[in-house]
């Protein structure tokens, strides 16, 4: 636990140790442990008898509702990721559980038809553009937190054509393109599965094969690479695992390694995950590795395992909190990847997703919390639990096309 052993001054038995061998990567991990080091230090001095981290929940909210309008022109190499701004902006409010108006909803809502393409379903990534799952999940997703608050964004998704545009992805082996004649990689079948389950156009058949495909991807080192063969990384491993979760087919997939692959992620000394093996900390894997706590947590309860904890998650969270909220926060709103990086829409989301993880455990129910309380999410889909849990009962009400 990085701050208290700041605390007690023992450092030195969490710092890496290169064993002498200097290389660029021990050098840029010297830099970041010296940055989150500094940081720690100035909450102790700052504070009276143990450091008080704060959430800055207005500064956040602040920097997000700029979002909501105009786009600063920094962005403009992300114009093709339109939904995904929507997405991020929208689950860090709801996150923070900051309302949504009405107007806000209808014209966001509306912005994502313009997105969608409604003769061959799915969503590009901006109007106009063309369909790609990866923007599909981001507008599903947005749709379904706007659903929260006004009703009328769930009819926004076209379900019949979405059906069709999920079917043509498929390919014979269970894998999924991206978009027509696009690559294949662990993504699509996410993207894929999570909007068929969420607007409840999910069928056996289009996911044919798709489990042992996945299977594929788990590496020698427990976690998933994008495709078979390549090297486990955090972003793939949570897509990889939660897909196999929400097709019922986890026992194809070897748990145990996994779990040992993504706790030996969590940073000694900073606190925070890193995406593979030998990179440094970045607080976008709060979610990606550290939401894969509470699937594997409830696959192993799911299947009988006594060896779980019923009071936590099995990864430290309370140094996860500290990495966020000790390194991560801007002054002026928003977080950033580790100390001395810059604010963004996209690491404000995951931190706070993971945030909002370590925040709760959820056994039987709210069993566990402590003093920030985001509001909790489920951690397969990334949207906050009421959000998922609407948009599920309101589909379930619809036919499957």
């Amino acid at each position: 636990m990085a701050l208290t052993g700041v605390l007690l001054g023992k450092t030195d038995t969490l710092l890496h140790n290169n064993d002498n061998l200097v290389t660029n990567s021990t050098l840029e991990q010297d830099k970041v442990e010296q940055s989150v080091l500094r940081n720690y230090e100035k909450w102790i001095e700052t504070s009276d008898v143990m450091p008080k981290l704060k959430l800055l929940k207005s500064r956040h909210v602040a920097y997000l509702k700029k979002g909501l309008g105009m786009i600063p022109s920094s962005y403009q190499c992300l114009d093709s990721s339109r939904p995904w701004f929507c997405f991020w902006i929208l689950h860090s409010l709801e996150l923070l559980k900051e309302p949504l108006p009405e107007e806000t909803c209808i014209n966001m809502a509306n912005f994502l038809d313009k997105c969608q393409n409604h003769e061959t379903g799915g969503f590009g990534g901006g109007p106009s553009q063309l369909p790609h799952l990866a923007p599909t999940y981001a507008a599903v997703c947005a749709l379904c937190i706007l659903g929260r608050y006004w009703k009328g964004a769930y009819d926004i998704i076209n379900r019949p054509k979405l059906a069709e545009f999920l079917k043509r992805r498929r390919k014979e082996d269970g894998s999924f393109t991206m978009h027509d004649d696009g690559e294949v990689d662990i993504r699509g079948v996410y993207c894929a599965v999570v909007c068929a389950r969420l607007t409840n156009v999910y069928t056996k058949e289009m996911f044919l094969n798709t489990g042992d495909w996945l299977s594929l991807c788990q590496t020698f080192e427990g976690g998933f690479a994008g495709v078979p063969g390549l090297e486990a990384h955090g972003g793939y491993t949570f897509c990889g695992f939660a897909a196999v979760a929400l097709l019922g087919q986890e026992q194809k997939v070897n748990i145990k390694k996994l779990l040992r692959w993504t706790a030996a992620r969590q940073m000694r000394f900073e606190g925070g995950f890193q995406g593979r093996t030998n990179k440094l900390v970045d607080s976008c894997y709060s979610f990606w590795q550290g939401g894969l706590f509470p699937v594997i947590h409830s696959v192993l309860q799911m299947h009988g395992d006594e060896n779980i904890s019923q009071e936590n998650w099995m990864f430290n969270q309370l140094a996860l909190e500290e990495y966020i909220l000790g390194n991560c926060q801007n002054l002026n709103g928003g977080l950033c990847d580790k100390p001395g990086k810059s604010r963004d829409y996209y690491h404000t989301c995951y931190s706070l997703s993971g945030l909002s993880v370590a925040e709760h455990f959820i056994g039987d129910g709210v069993t566990k919390t402590n003093r920030n309380i985001l509001d909790p999410i489920h951690p397969i889909y990334n949207i906050c639990l009421q959000s998922a849990e609407f948009a599920i009962v309101h589909f379930k009400s619809l036919p499957v096309p």
